[in-house]
């Protein structure tokens, strides 16, 4: 780790060089819960007394800065006196509205400095104290494997704490580091960092909800990891189970996945032939969009894989609406499109298809997941999955909430037309749900094509989307 980084500043300034217990290597995935447990306690915390409300300093280690990210800091600044940000120039944040606000700066990093290779987050205020102190571990670091391209493999060094001494001092730390890049702001933001160490009468806030709320998020995040494995070790037992059938590994693999989707799609009682309908629908709408033939022979492959990464979901998943979901499960159904692309990731020649299914979850004004990619920035077999999967999910009946009708379903997509579908495809939708009502066309309940595997199950009984 870089000598002049905020963690090894911290240590050499702490009694006996010694970092409290927390301290350790995270994933990256464990780090961003921990930020939003953090983030969470000022969301869920109204402080009307302005001298009371924390200043917070942010860097965002280098990268994209993700737009669910900064909308977020919108919220977050209403309950702050002050927010610094620290990202990249191509982060994006200082066009962003959240950098319009008044109490908000944005503290532009040097690629140059250390200190676009750590993930801070620091909450000092008059009543409490919190952080989150994080490093990438260097490319050396990472030997022998090199360093990881998915994201849920890269680690941290880091640490996070709730004493009031060592808060403090990142906070005066990181405030001299950002110095050189913004001399004025730092001087200001030393001001306020004496009048919160120095404000009396303030009453304590009884940290034991983050504390809670902090296990919870570690919870969920070992869940995914765990959820991934048993999906990894699963994917290998079908794979050998398939192997003994034929020596042609890819297409072993292949069948491998398609079983795993199949099997999502058993344990869905309630919308069984998900994937079939939605394969079906996605090539429809690639056909009227006049796809060229690779595009639509993977966008119907995309079609049948893009719920594989549920094959360890919890049964709620299945069973309840999204805003029935406990913490766990709704952390889990939102990273469901990455989970997915993990485990298709396996597979080298499915790159193109795990590009699709990773980015399904992308929404037209930027503000979806993994990267937050915008407008025509998601590829098109991504954008018309991600509308026709939401559109079938709607037609079906799921835990308190009825099925829709087909207008009606089609009317909900329109109300998000612009932000979280294209507008374009919208407009398709619109017309072979036009079609279907004046009986000039059915919806298709399957794919032109499908594998063999796929047909070998007896699962597959005709029905519509209704």
């Amino acid at each position: 780790m870089n000598p002049e980084s905020t963690l090894n500043q911290l240590k050499a300034s702490s009694p006996n060089g010694q970092l409290p217990s927390s301290y350790g290597v995270y994933f990256k995935n464990t780090l961003v819960a921990l930020c939003h447990a953090l983030e969470d306690h000022i969301l869920q915390t109204s402080l009307k007394d302005s001298e009371a409300k924390p200043l917070v300093l942010v860097t965002f280690q280098k990268g994209k800065w993700y737009l669910q990210e900064a909308d977020r800091y919108q919220e977050i600044a209403e309950r702050c006196r002050h927010v610094v940000i620290g990202a990249v120039a191509e982060s994006g944040m200082a066009t962003h509205k959240t950098n319009q606000l008044e109490n908000v700066e944005f503290v532009e990093l040097d690629p140059a400095d250390s200190l676009v290779e750590e993930w801070n987050l620091i909450i000092l205020a008059p009543s409490y104290r919190a952080m989150v102190l994080c490093h990438e571990l260097s490319e050396e670091e990472y030997l022998p494997e090199g360093k990881p391209t998915a994201d849920i493999e890269r680690k941290f060094y880091g640490l996070w704490n709730f004493d009031e001494n060592l808060v403090a001092k990142s906070a005066e730390i990181l405030i001299e580091r950002m110095r050189p890049l913004n001399p004025t702001l730092a001087d200001t933001l030393q001001e306020q960092h004496r009048e919160i160490l120095n404000a009396t009468e303030i009453q304590q806030v009884d940290m034991s909800g983050v504390v809670s709320r902090i296990v919870t998020y570690l919870q969920t995040s070992q869940q995914q990891l765990i959820a991934l494995n048993r999906q990894t070790r699963e994917l290998w037992e079908l794979e050998g189970q398939a192997l003994r059938v034929s020596r042609n590994l890819n297409a072993n693999k292949l069948q491998a996945f398609l079983r795993m989707a199949q099997k999502v799609d058993e344990r869905d009682k309630a919308n069984p032939l998900a994937s079939l309908q939605v394969a079906a629908l996605s090539e429809t709408l690639g056909q009227l969009l006049d796809l060229p033939t690779l595009k639509l022979r993977r966008l119907r492959l995309a079609g049948l894989l893009f719920r594989v990464g549920l094959v360890s979901a919890p049964s709620e998943v299945f069973a309840k609406t999204e805003d029935e979901f406990d913490d766990s499960t709704l952390s889990f159904w939102r990273d469901r499109s990455v989970i997915g692309s993990q485990l298709l990731a396996a597979m080298s020649e499915l790159a193109p298809i795990t590009h699709i299914v990773a980015h399904h979850l992308e929404y037209w004004d930027g503000t979806g997941k993994p990267d937050g990619l915008k407008g025509t920035e998601i590829p098109i077999e991504s954008r018309i999955l991600g509308l026709v999967a939401a559109f079938q999910e709607l037609t079906q009946t799921r835990g308190s909430r009825e099925g829709l009708s087909l207008p009606d379903a089609l009317e909900k997509c329109r109300d998000r037309s612009g932000t979280r579908f294209d507008p374009t495809l919208v407009e398709t939708l619109s017309n072979v749900v036009r079609l279907t009502q004046m009986g000039l066309m059915e919806l298709p309940n399957r794919p032109s094509q499908l594998p063999n595997v796929w047909l070998e199950e007896p699962v597959l009984q005709k029905a519509s989307v209704s």
